[in-house]
């Protein structure tokens, strides 16, 4: 090991491409093969790491599986399973990867099946190590298809790995295409190899360079176009980097890396018109290219072009954004029992706090300013029908011309922006009382298939930071795509008055969590065996929602069927938690740890609680 080698940094990405199968729990370890590339074939051996080890030494596609399943049997107390690869349609032997994805796929099944509570960097790791026992020895960053179609920063130095999601703010249209030309990935490998860890000669030096400080200010430069949405100038940087590489790697193994076939697309000038940058995949050679492509119909042109024209097979490659949250939901339409006899004339929502700007304000007043600061473009509120006049009046209802003209001139203009908010608000109705969910399903329309933001009408939020907590929660969706709801640790003894949500830290950070169980109000006993969460130092705490919510058409579609099918909780309730449950366990979900309080103003305790704490710095 050279100390002073600068680390590794690589941006990879899944791709569209795949293998797909199902797993069950077996006594012994076997997969078999459905798809016509390995029709007939099968494997199987029991579930003995020494068994196993023999096989994945013995190479060949089953040693894949193998290595990973005598990793899984040396170091897991669990039985085996049987695979059924049920389709393929990622090429192999192509330089993507496909035998890490194989691998990533057996880490993923014994994980679900046996709950070995492995985030996604653990699974990718378990992969990673299960290859290095066959005699394919890929590096670190085939693994990364476990983060499936989305783009992360990977830094790794020796054995140690870091792993970061990008953003992505514009669509990248991507085409990736086999060469049909070959390569000897093994021998690149070898060659490149000599200039480490030391370097002997200028070409060594040049290599150390280039794979080190030079790559490292590319990388840089790559993400921040890519989470800016500079498509063009990301083009340009593929330009340089194989520049770069031509330069000062590829003399390293000029057998392997003139990579003529490769040029010969990269030189096309039919090429050059369609796109704005090209360049190898991995340790390049003439196995894979990558194209960027100036939009979504040059992307068509160019996969055409390169099948027809050039003989080679081409596959899109589309890296999207999140979709961008700019709706919200906030459910008031409670009773506000346990807010009674003040709730005989005000809506709870209506109750007052002092802010930490020092007004004193409608708990509501204070939600919807958060939203307005953060960008959120329109704000449906499901309400009790009757009721709709609390909010017109206070949000729509200009002032009479004798109070507005008492007004100091800073509250004249705070005036207008409850009025702007006003504009902002959309109602829908819960006629029955019929839960949560419910209450959420009665948004679907306004949602219009996009995700939302959702909200409590009884909780607001103070930030530890000057990013508020929705703005928190909205920029981490946007990282990891999936429903999220955010989550605070809450003492073990008052476990049965919340959902609780378990899972696996994603981060080092511990602030994203890749849920595996969630419990309505579960007893502090069973949360204690089964729903607590690990964190460092082996500290472990129980996370309660906090009181907000980013959803998707897959959570509503599961409301409108558990109303449909009359799937209620023991008071004849929709629960939203039963609907996030289904989505987790079909989809996944994540959990997210704002920097910040949420403040509760739903019954006496808690409301007292918030107008002596909330807004204090």
């Amino acid at each position: 090991m050279n100390a002073d080698i600068v680390p590794g940094h690589a941006l990879v990405t899944g791709i569209e491409q795949g293998i797909y199968g199902v797993a069950s729990r077996a006594d012994e370890f076997s997969v078999e093969s459905e798809i016509e590339q390995f029709k007939g074939s099968s494997f199987s051996c029991p579930m003995d790491m020494s068994k196993l080890r023999e096989v994945a030494r013995g190479g060949g596609f089953f040693s894949y599986v193998a290595g990973v399943a005598s990793y899984i049997s040396e170091w897991y107390h669990v039985g085996g399973l049987k695979l059924t690869i049920t389709k393929m349609d990622l090429p192999i032997k192509s330089g993507l990867s496909s035998s890490a994805a194989i691998c990533v796929m057996v880490a993923r099944a014994f994980n679900e099946l046996y709950g070995l509570k492995l985030n996604t960097k653990g699974i990718m790791n378990i992969a990673y190590l299960g290859e290095q026992r066959t005699p394919s020895r890929c590096g670190r960053l085939d693994q990364a298809c476990a983060y499936g179609v989305n783009p992360v920063s990977m830094v790794f130095d020796g054995n140690e790995l870091d792993v970061d999601r990008l953003t992505v703010k514009k669509t990248l249209y991507y085409v990736f295409a086999d060469l049909m030309a070959g390569k000897d990935t093994v021998q690149i490998l070898a060659d490149l190899n000599r200039a480490f860890p030391f370097a002997h000669s200028q070409e060594d030096e040049h290599v150390h360079e280039a794979l080190g400080s030079d790559n490292e200010k590319i990388i840089q430069e790559a993400m921040d176009y890519i989470e800016n949405g500079e498509v063009e100038k990301l083009g340009d940087l593929m330009k340089r980097a194989q520049d770069l590489f031509d330069e000062k790697i590829a003399p390293m193994s000029p057998d392997q890396l003139k990579s003529p076939v490769l040029h010969s697309v990269i030189n096309d000038e039919h090429i050059k018109k369609l796109t704005y940058g090209v360049k190898g995949v991995g340790s390049q050679g003439d196995g894979t290219v990558q194209l960027l492509a100036r939009d979504e119909e040059t992307q068509s042109k160019l996969i055409d072009y390169l099948t027809n024209e050039r003989k080679m097979i081409a596959y899109p490659l589309t890296l999207r954004p999140s979709k961008a949250v700019t709706k919200a939901v906030i459910t008031v339409a409670g009773f506000g029992t346990r807010m009674y006899p003040v709730t005989r004339g005000v809506k709870k929502e209506f109750c007052p706090v002092v802010d930490k700007d020092g007004l004193v304000k409608p708990a509501i007043l204070v939600l919807l300013e958060e939203l307005d600061e953060v960008g959120i473009e329109e704000i449906c509120l499901v309400i009790n029908r009757e009721e709709e006049n609390y909010y017109r009046d206070f949000f729509m209802k200009p002032l009479s011309s004798a109070h507005y003209d008492k007004l100091p001139e800073n509250m004249k203009k705070y005036e207008q922006k409850i009025m702007s908010i006003g504009r902002k608000l959309r109602f829908v109705y819960q006629d029955v009382q019929n839960g949560f969910g419910h209450a959420v399903l009665q948004s679907a329309e306004f949602a219009g298939g996009m995700p939302v933001l959702l909200l409590l009408g009884d909780t607001i939020y103070q930030s530890y930071s000057d990013v508020p907590c929705t703005r928190q929660l909205l920029d981490t969706y946007e990282q990891y795509g999936k429903p999220m709801v955010a989550v605070h640790s809450v003492p073990l003894e008052d476990v049965s008055s919340y959902g609780i949500f378990s899972g696996v830290w994603e981060d080092n950070e511990e602030k994203v969590m890749n849920l595996v169980a969630i419990a309505e109000k579960p007893t502090p006993e069973y949360a204690a065996e089964y729903l607590t969460v690990s964190g460092r130092r082996d500290s472990k705490a129980c996370y309660a929602a906090f009181g907000a919510y980013v959803i998707d058409q897959s959570i509503y579609d599961r409301l409108q069927y558990a109303t449909d099918n009359n799937i209620t909780n023991a008071k004849g309730e929709v629960e939203l938690t039963d609907a996030l449950e289904y989505v987790r366990d079909s989809e996944g979900m994540y959990a997210f740890v704002p920097d910040g309080e949420s403040y509760d103003i739903g019954n006496a305790k808690a409301y007292r609680t918030t107008v002596t704490s909330f807004g204090k710095s």
